[in-house]
C-alpha cells in the first residue's frame, strides 16, 4: 500500500517510524518538510567530500526552532504567571532546579503507569497513556552524581542528556556556580518529571508540589523546560 509523503513525515512523530529528533517534521508544513529534506540530502552530499556537518546541523536547528515556535492560537501560551522579582542578588540566594526532564535517582525509579523498569521505547509506545496520567515528582539530591542519574520521557530523544545531562538537568552547572560564589548555594534537592502528561491533572497535583518544593527554602527556581 502506498504511502504519501504527509503521512511519511507525521510517522517520525510517535508513529511506525518514531524517531523524535525528527518529530518536528509533522508541525511543519508539507511544503517547508519537502524544503528541509531537499536542503538536508543537498548537505549531506557536500558532507561526502569536506566532511563538514556545521552547516547541516545548522539547518536542521533552523527547522526545529520555526516548527516548534508559539503560534498565535497556541494553546500553550499563557498571559499569565506568577513571576515575582528576586528578593536578594543570586550571589545571596539559594537556587532550587525544576526540570521537566523526566530524570530521577537510580533506585528510585517513579514507576511511570505503575510498570517497574520500564524503557524508554516503552515509554514512548505508551504516549497515549502518559497524556492522561499525572506525572510523578521526582527528588533528586544535589549531591546525587552524574553516574546515578537516570532520565525517561516519552516526548523527546533523550540520547544527549543521556550523554550528558546537562543538557537538560544542568546539576553540574548549578554546583560549578555555587563553588565559583555567581550563587548563594543550591538547593538541598533538585526536582524533575516528564513533562508530557495530563495537564490538568498536573494542576490538581502542583499544590502538593508546591509544599514539597518549599520544604527547600529556595530563593529562586531555575525552571527547564523539556
Amino acid at each position: 500500500m502506498g504511502e504519501s509523503f504527509d503521512e511519511f513525515r507525521k510517522s517520525l512523530s510517535y508513529g511506525s517510524r518514531n524517531d523524535l529528533s525528527f518529530k518536528f517534521l509533522s508541525h511543519l508544513s508539507e511544503e517547508a518538510a519537502a524544503e528541509f529534506i531537499q536542503e538536508v540530502l543537498r548537505l549531506l552530499g557536500e558532507a561526502y567530500d569536506t566532511g563538514e556537518l556545521e552547516e547541516l546541523v545548522r539547518v536542521a536547528f533552523e527547522a526545529q526552532v520555526e516548527a516548534y515556535a508559539p503560534k498565535e492560537t497556541s494553546r500553550w501560551t499563557y498571559d499569565h504567571g506568577s513571576f515575582t522579582p528576586l528578593e536578594k542578588p543570586l550571589d545571596r540566594s539559594r537556587l532550587l532546579l525544576v526540570t521537566s526532564s523526566g530524570h530521577f535517582p537510580a533506585g528510585h525509579d517513579p514507576e511511570p503507569l505503575g510498570r517497574k523498569g520500564m524503557t524508554q521505547e516503552e515509554a514512548i509506545r505508551h504516549i497515549e497513556d502518559f497524556l492522561r496520567k499525572a506525572p510523578v515528582l521526582s527528588r533528586i539530591p544535589k549531591d546525587t552524581p552524574v553516574s546515578d542519574l537516570r532520565v525517561r520521557h516519552p516526548g523527546y530523544d533523550i540520547r544527549s542528556t543521556q550523554r550528558d545531562s546537562n543538557v537538560t538537568f544542568p546539576l553540574d552547572r548549578l554546583r560549578e556556580a555555587e563553588a565559583s560564589g555567581r550563587i548563594g548555594e543550591v538547593a538541598p534537592e533538585a526536582f524533575s518529571f516528564p513533562g508530557l502528561a495530563d495537564q490538568q491533572r498536573l494542576l490538581e497535583v502542583m499544590p502538593d508540589w508546591m509544599e514539597t518544593v518549599r520544604e527547600t527554602e529556595a530563593d529562586a527556581a531555575l525552571l527547564v523546560p523539556v
